[in-house]
């Protein structure tokens, strides 16, 4: 297990499927709300835990691999284990992009391939209801702006999961599951540079399934800002509920 950022506070175990796709934006914002990242870079090899136990939060990033596809990332069954162990325990869960598309899969929700093509670019989503006093994406404004870039995507929601946000053109962009499980669809943990780097290396292929991976990279440049404050908060907010949960555990 890697440990990165600092060496003090309740440790968040983060599984990381490629070079790529790490903790970004959101990985600072945790460290500042004073807790400890433990990135296990699976594409590498690295174990993962067999169990949550001795960690505070589950965080699991983004990739290109389909959540089902066991074949490419072997590590993916165990994944859902930690997954499910999280939420039936309650310990703080986070999924991202295909992260959350592995919290849908592993709680029996499903996952397809999008018809109309990827998702890419800054995306405005709006409010739903139950998002009202979230306590994790309840400060989302409505229209805020989010960073897409996903092939796939939730089609059915598990049994019992919340809807929190949604958007024109993909229907679950953020749910909740249990007492303190998250997942969204799209990539509070990246700015305009991460976005650059992965239209030159996916472009040709975006362009080829109708999108413009330019244009893409533009609107999350101009949005960057607002990015930045928004998923900023929203990543402070799950730090906080780790954090709380970590000290009633303790207490």
């Amino acid at each position: 297990m890697t440990t990165e950022t600092q060496e003090t506070g309740p440790a968040v175990l983060v599984v990381q499927h490629e070079a790529d796709a790490g903790p970004g934006l959101v990985g600072e914002h945790l460290v500042r709300t004073g807790l400890r990242l433990d990135v296990i870079r699976a594409w590498k090899g690295e174990a993962l835990p067999e169990t949550v136990t001795g960690h505070a939060g589950l965080l699991v990033l983004g990739g290109a691999v389909n959540c089902e596809d066991d074949e490419a990332a072997p590590w993916l069954p165990r994944v859902r284990g930690l997954v499910r162990e999280a939420v039936a325990g309650e310990v703080p869960l986070l999924g991202i992009c295909l992260g959350g598309q592995i919290v849908a899969h592993a709680l029996g929700g499903a996952v397809s391939r999008r018809a109309r093509g990827p998702e890419a670019g800054a995306v405005p989503l709006r409010r739903l209801p139950d998002a009202e006093g979230d306590p994790v994406l309840g400060g989302v404004p409505e229209g805020a702006p989010a960073a897409q870039w996903h092939w796939d995507q939730v089609d059915r929601l598990p049994a019992g999961a919340v809807p929190l946000l949604t958007g024109d053109d993909c229907p679950y962009q953020a749910f909740r599951v249990g007492g303190a499980g998250w997942a969204v669809q799209f990539h509070p943990e990246v700015g305009a540079d991460t976005v650059a780097a992965w239209a030159a290396a996916d472009g040709e292929d975006l362009r080829a399934a109708g999108g413009d991976p330019e244009a893409a990279v533009a609107s999350v440049r101009e949005a960057e800002p607002e990015l930045r404050a928004v998923w900023g908060a929203v990543s402070e907010a799950w730090g906080a509920v780790v954090l709380a949960r970590a000290g009633a555990r303790s207490d």
